[in-house]
């Protein structure tokens, strides 16, 4: 096989494994995306600008790009919510990568869970499973308005009490993070 036929060869196998990715999160037993991959339809600031068929925010601190939402450096925070809130048990799993020293944050009907590069900008120093600068996975598990948190399967927060209700957030802070595959799943 020429060096031409090989190159192609590895472009199809790498273009299916990441169609069979997209796949297996759609198929995922009763979670539904609350990213579509290729807009922010569905969320918005608090301020009422709704971002709903863009592909970058207002103020350019969000972009969607090649299935990702890409929280881009800027000045200052901004939080970007769902347009859509969220009174029942849930669980939600999202993927993220962070660049060196990011920090982001996820929201959870209010309070923050910290979303960073974790074993450089904390607060969760001692992780063993987490992976710089590659994708990782925080699972939230809501019951009773206390979340428990996880990354990669490591305790992040125990018990985080929440509100009764309310939205889930992305934070904009510091550096490049990338997010992915934000799927939940409501109590019936």
């Amino acid at each position: 096989m020429n060096l031409k036929m090989r190159a192609v060869h590895c472009a199809v196998l790498c273009l299916a494994a990441c169609a069979a990715r997209a796949e297996d999160a759609k198929n995922e037993e009763g979670f539904v995306s609350l990213f579509n991959g290729k807009d922010l339809t569905g969320w918005g600031y608090k301020t009422g600008d709704k971002f709903d068929g863009k592909t970058e925010a207002s103020d350019g601190r969000y972009s969607a790009k090649d299935g990702m939402i890409v929280v881009n450096p800027g000045k200052g925070l901004a939080q970007m919510w769902t347009t859509k809130e969220f009174p029942k048990d849930f669980e939600l799993r999202i993927e993220f990568r962070a660049s060196v020293n990011a920090d982001s944050g996820i929201f959870l009907r209010k309070p923050q869970l910290q979303c960073r590069d974790y074993l450089v900008a904390g607060p969760y120093k001692t992780l063993k499973k987490y992976k710089p600068q590659d994708w990782n996975e925080i699972i939230v598990v809501v019951k009773d308005n206390v979340a428990h948190c996880t990354c990669n399967g490591e305790v992040l927060e125990e018990a985080l009490k929440l509100p009764e209700t309310g939205p889930i957030g992305l934070e904009a802070d510091r550096g490049q993070m990338e997010y992915r595959n934000i799927r939940i799943k409501e109590a019936k």
